[in-house]
């Protein structure tokens, strides 16, 4: 099988068209259809349907590419290895994580970590939706409690909770309906809290509905209502007594996993980043993440 013709055709089917796979490789978009034409004849398979104006992988061509994707990564950087003494962290990390992460610490982690490792040069990019890594070209990806998934393995990083706050002149009642702030999407009725003395209930109702917790978390500072959110994310602003702790949401431990496929082998970016967070986050407990996200 001509490996170069492998190559092109996962290129092509990485970036869903030839058009789109020319412009990123700065090659001729008919050199590329040539190329997997000839792969098709080759294997006499058709690899991918030719719509007028899209391109789709076969069932086969979906197959071939899963594959001879993760083989091609690791022969690129077996080879980047042994050029470089086999020690050496360079070369591009493309890294997924959760909006909300993304942007409390993703920026000042991409930061620390490149000044670290120069000739790495790092790509980031913010979604909750699950991507695929093998098809849509991620080293690893960041995630929030992810469903087991046999293609991926990797470890837990950090943990955290929810937990019910509100500015300190919000009356706590429980023979009250509570104006809570709430993220879009999310059910409100009544909350059940586990608090020092107990559980507690409240019955809510929303006031406000924000597409983020970020925004959530902001109008709670300027006294819009009480909000569930994670610990990390407003744990400075209860040791400084800028907002005041309620309880925790029963149930509601979660954590960040990073995630990496199995097919592949361990390359030293990922290692490296994977040893990076380790670092950034000893103990992983969600105190941990609020004193990185505002130190």
């Amino acid at each position: 099988m001509d490996l170069l013709a492998l190559a092109d055709f996962t290129l092509v089917a990485r970036h869903g068209g030839f058009g789109k796979a020319g412009r990123a490789a700065r090659r001729p978009k008919a050199t590329l259809s040539r190329r997997v034409s000839e792969l098709e004849a080759a294997l006499d398979l058709r690899l991918f349907e030719r719509g007028r104006r899209d391109l789709k992988l076969t069932e086969e061509g979906r197959a071939l590419f899963e594959r001879a994707g993760a083989l091609l990564s690791e022969l690129e950087e077996t080879a980047a290895a042994i050029a470089s003494g086999g020690g050496r962290v360079r070369g591009r990390l493309r890294i997924s994580v959760p909006l909300l992460f993304g942007q409390v610490a993703m920026g000042r982690l991409a930061a620390e970590f490149v000044r670290q490792h120069p000739e790495v040069r790092l790509e980031v990019t913010t979604d909750d939706r699950t991507v695929d890594m093998i098809e849509e070209g991620y080293d690893l990806v960041i995630r929030v409690d992810p469903a087991a998934d046999e293609a991926l393995i990797g470890r837990p990083f950090l943990h955290d909770r929810l937990v019910v706050v509100a500015a300190p002149d919000l009356p706590r009642r429980t023979d009250e309906t509570v104006p809570v702030v709430i993220r879009d999407g999310d059910a409100a009725e009544a909350w059940t809290l586990s608090t020092s003395s107990g559980p507690a209930a409240f019955k809510v109702s929303p006031i406000m509905r924000l597409s983020s917790m970020v925004m959530v978390r902001d109008a709670v500072r300027a006294g819009g209502g009480a909000a569930r959110l994670p610990l990390s994310l407003v744990g400075r602003d209860i040791a400084d007594g800028r907002l005041a702790r309620w309880g925790d949401v029963a149930g509601s431990d979660i954590a960040l996993w990073a995630l990496y496929p199995s097919r592949r082998l361990l390359n030293a970016r990922v290692a490296a980043f994977l040893e990076f967070l380790r670092q950034s986050f000893p103990t992983g407990v969600p105190e941990e993440l609020a004193a990185y996200v505002e130190p």
